[in-house]
């Protein structure tokens, strides 16, 4: 099953599946349990964070499936608490342990911060290109970079970041990063791909999936697939992590994908926080 998953192409040479499993907001006492059950259905790729205070699970579902490391390509990210260059050393050297992995195959900063810590995250991603070099990190990106931030990177650093993962779906379209992501071969990953389930109802989706015999998630994780984007739908229900895989064995027409764009509201859709003023650090 897990063949029928789509690969792309990283700008560092590497590849990412198309589809993953996403771990927020999951306790870390049924991490394990979704997570094995998500790579038992065929998803080969896995999702995480610091600040989701569940690595370790991740890793211990991942150990117990049997399957290869190699196999499964796993993100996490850096936490809020930790942009400063020896605390974001020791914070990724914290999730190898975490994870029980000597490296991890795309490392992210989580949230620019642009209010805090003098502004400065670019001596963090400088530190994620430490991680690069030295091949704990097979591949690094950032999560929730507007425009500005990513401009910023790419006169201070050296390294363009692999993908960006910022929130988007039907409500919120995210256009202009998304376009920036296109035009400097940056991959977008689509975070709350299904507006943690408020499209789910719109009378535009629900027509469309009774037209094409498939549920309204099934229809808006298809949209972005068709749209190029990276998602990975998080659930702990089983018959819903298997009903969010089966999404390439169809397809949307062009009519289809272009009245689910046109659901876009603009920054009125924006239901997380807005990258220019997120300042959350946990304690």
């Amino acid at each position: 099953m897990a063949n029928t998953i789509p690969t792309i192409s990283l700008n560092d040479g590497n590849t990412i599946p198309q589809l993953g499993f996403g771990v927020f907001q999951i306790a870390p006492k049924d991490t394990a349990r979704a997570v094995g059950k998500a790579l038992e259905v065929g998803y080969r790729h896995i999702d995480t964070a610091e600040m989701y205070g569940n690595e370790a699970e991740v890793g211990e579902a991942i150990r117990a499936s049997g399957i290869d490391r190699g196999e499964v390509f796993v993100t996490s990210k850096l936490s809020n608490a930790a942009h400063r260059p020896d605390d974001a050393r020791r914070a990724f050297d914290a999730t190898l342990a975490a994870l029980g992995m000597d490296y991890i195959d795309l490392f992210l900063i989580h949230w620019p911060l642009p209010t805090l810590y003098d502004g400065d995250f670019v001596s963090t991603w400088k530190v994620l290109e430490e991680f690069q070099r030295d091949g704990r990190a097979r591949s690094i990106g950032v999560s929730n970079f507007q425009v500005p931030h990513l401009e910023r990177l790419a006169a201070e650093a050296e390294i363009v970041p692999a993908v960006n993962q910022i929130e988007v779906h039907p409500y919120f379209g995210n256009e202009e990063v998304r376009e920036y992501g296109r035009k400097h071969n940056i991959l977008t990953e689509a975070w709350s791909p299904i507006a943690q389930g408020n499209v789910l109802g719109d009378p535009t989706v629900t027509d469309i999936a009774e037209q094409t015999g498939r549920t309204p998630a099934q229809v808006v994780l298809r949209w972005h697939v068709q749209r190029g984007d990276i998602i990975f739908p998080k659930s702990t229900t089983p018959s819903r992590i298997e009903e969010n895989f089966q999404i390439f064995d169809f397809e949307l027409d062009d009519a289809a994908m272009e009245r689910i764009t046109s659901l876009d509201r603009g920054e009125a859709g924006r239901q997380g926080a807005h990258p220019d003023t997120f300042d959350y650090v946990p304690a």
